[in-house]
């Protein structure tokens, strides 16, 4: 074999390769993506957690000045393409014949909105309330009862809750930062002074 045909193989095959190689990534990308919804549709479908979703965009950071929890004119709030993630959220959970034995949210319209829109109903709850502006004390005794939720659904087989919250409540219960639309599936540990598992990471739309 003369020397210019072996270079051209070489080149051939290298060039291979490197295709290969390119397409690798997006492939192992979606098989995660579909494993880590799998995985999370089996802990609910398997019952005794949370599914705790962070709300849907909501564009800005905090919210203005004097704003009250009563008017949502007075909040940030969803924009139109949060509240077609809000409602794609619920169609991750149709997808999968998943039903919550009980959706609880934020008192946040923000919140609310999304929960509503996901799943129909909402029960405010102020435990997962936005801890901004509050007390060193009034965000560890939230804390503190969404850990003994945690653990009194730990028992409830068969049962997952879903719960609608703010990063800085997700970041508070389970040390992960999420982004809107983002859920963790949550379940307490098995030692009662363990902090909570998060079992899955995934974003619903």
């Amino acid at each position: 074999m003369t020397l210019q045909r072996r270079t051209l193989l070489f080149a051939s095959s290298l060039a291979s390769l490197v295709s290969q190689a390119a397409q690798a990534p997006a492939t192992g990308a979606a098989s995660t993506s579909e494993n880590t919804s799998a995985r999370a549709a089996r802990y609910l479908r398997a019952g005794g957690c949370v599914i705790i979703i962070r709300h849907a965009l909501a564009p800005g950071t905090f919210d203005p000045p004097g704003f009250a929890l009563g008017r949502c004119s007075t909040q940030r709030n969803l924009s139109e393409e949060g509240r077609e993630q809000a409602r794609q959220m619920g169609g991750w959970f149709r997808q999968h014949a998943l039903v919550p034995s009980a959706v609880h949210s934020s008192p946040w319209c923000r919140c609310l909105d999304t929960a509503r829109l996901a799943f129909g109903a909402a029960t405010p709850w102020d435990a997962l309330a936005s801890p901004v502006q509050t007390d060193a004390a009034t965000r560890a005794r939230q804390l503190q009862t969404l850990q003994q939720a945690l653990r009194t659904l730990r028992a409830d087989k068969g049962h997952f809750q879903a719960w609608v919250t703010h990063q800085f409540v997700m970041t508070d219960l389970a040390q992960v930062s999420v982004a809107s639309g983002e859920a963790l599936v949550v379940q307490a540990n098995a030692h009662a002074s363990g902090a909570p598992v998060v079992l899955a990471q995934l974003l619903l739309t």
